[in-house]
């Protein structure tokens, strides 16, 4: 018999790769842990070897499990957008949704458009602003729902995680291995946790800084980074060809980028599918 690809074994690889343990795989999968580890092991079988190496801590992917990451990708969302697209067009609403600026690009192009194609009476309006904004705009009901990072583990107990990551110091790929003192920084926008988490770790390691960037746009940010003129921080997916992790550097704790919706989105069909949605989709 030929071997066969199932669709919910692919969908709890990706939730463990995406989430980094089993444990918040299955929480928000609502598995247990050991139909979580059962899943793995079952698409082992299929894949022909191990795909993800595990300790206590964290899960890693092997050459064979970031082969079939990359290789399901696509075939979760078309399965994800044909099994929509067959439900109809029944479900109508408005939905205010709230995203960082780094994470808005990815948001807005790759899982929106896959949403709005299987629920086109669904009206939806977004908003981009830092993380601690959008939180404090859903506790007040301004949005019914957010992504919003946050460090590991120190959010609200109804968050959702979507992906877990570890900040890193950048620098540009060209920039010396010395930099002066005071330490050039691009800083984030006020209400931005990686913003805090920078003017922290300094303040703690008795490093002086001096602002060479202060602005609530991401890519303000990397352009400077990588134009040599400061260093900051960013997720370790997001670092690019012309940047350069920066050793030496006080170290930053695990974040986690969670969704949050308002009290008063608790039932709303609609929010609850573009939740599952974003859950399924995405990606750091």
């Amino acid at each position: 018999m030929n071997a066969i690809l199932d669709i919910e074994l692919l969908r709890t690889f990706h939730a463990v790769v995406r989430l980094g343990k089993f444990s918040a795989a299955a929480q928000q999968l609502h598995k247990s842990p050991a139909a979580v580890s059962v899943h793995v092991q079952r698409l082992e079988a299929v894949a022909g070897g191990r795909l993800l190496d595990r300790d206590n801590q964290s899960v890693a992917l092997t050459p064979l499990g970031k082969r079939l990451l990359a290789a399901t990708a696509e075939l979760l969302h078309t399965h994800d957008r044909v099994l929509a697209q067959l439900q109809g067009t029944r479900l109508a609403g408005r939905i205010t949704l709230g995203v960082p600026d780094e994470y808005a690009a990815h948001v807005i192009r790759d899982i929106l458009p896959i949403f709005t194609a299987a629920w086109p009476n669904v009206v939806l309006e977004v908003k981009t602003a830092p993380s601690y904004t959008l939180n404090q705009w859903v506790q007040r009901g301004k949005l019914q729902l957010a992504l919003m990072s946050q460090p590991r583990g120190q959010g609200s107990p109804v968050a959702h995680v979507l992906a877990v990551t570890t900040p890193v110091w950048v620098t540009a790929a060209s920039a010396s291995s010395a930099w002066p003192d005071p330490l050039p920084v691009a800083l984030y926008a006020a209400d931005c946790p990686y913003r805090q988490a920078m003017l922290e770790s300094l303040k703690r390691a008795g490093r002086r800084w001096r602002v060479v960037l202060d602005s609530p746009s991401t890519q303000a940010v990397r352009a400077c980074v990588e134009a040599g003129l400061a260093v900051a921080l960013m997720d370790r997916e997001a670092v690019t060809a012309a940047m350069t992790v920066l050793e030496g550097m006080p170290d930053i704790g695990e974040h986690e980028v969670v969704l949050v919706r308002s009290a008063s989105a608790k039932d709303d069909e609609a929010i609850e599918l573009l939740a599952q949605s974003l859950h399924q989709h995405f990606r750091l």
